[in-house]
């Protein structure tokens, strides 16, 4: 395979059906790359406290994928090895157990692809618009990314 048959890719989905975790990985690997590197955010059953029973995401899809891609460009300025970067979070209801956002980037070494998995998921709840709503055995609450930039504005 030559290098212009494996040329850098990015996987961006928003979607409301289950996510895979193989089906995400896979798509970044690459003959070039030594490491994949994943992240994977799953609902889990507490929060202060509170039981909580499922999650809910909602997005702005258009504007959300235009600010994953802009994650993306910013992950290939920093670590230009960085070959395939894969994106998809779930929208809708999420049990508990199950992934609300998988991020996979290859690259041919571990370091760059550890830290840019950790920028992509840090980004993008810091700046990219999908809202949570976090359901308690008797209640419900909007979260709010403590990371996000519009959160910390003036009110």
């Amino acid at each position: 395979m030559e290098e212009t048959e494996d040329v850098p890719k990015d996987f961006i989905k928003l979607k409301s059906e289950k996510l895979s975790v193989d089906e995400v990985s896979e798509l970044v690997v690459s003959p070039y790359c030594g490491a994949v590197s994943l992240f994977i955010g799953t609902t889990r059953n507490n929060f202060e406290g509170k039981k909580v029973i499922h999650l809910e995401y909602e997005a702005y899809t258009s504007m959300a994928e235009t600010e994953i891609k802009k994650i993306c460009r910013d992950v290939r300025q920093k670590w230009p090895s960085v070959k395939h970067i894969a994106v998809h979070h779930r929208l809708g209801v999420v049990p508990i157990t199950e992934a609300s956002v998988i991020i996979a980037v290859s690259s041919p070494h571990r370091a760059e692809s550890l830290e840019a998995v950790m920028y992509c998921i840090n980004t993008l709840k810091a700046s990219v618009p999908i809202w949570k709503k976090e359901f308690y055995e008797d209640e419900y609450s909007w979260k709010e990314n403590k990371e996000c930039f519009w959160a910390n504005s003036e009110k």
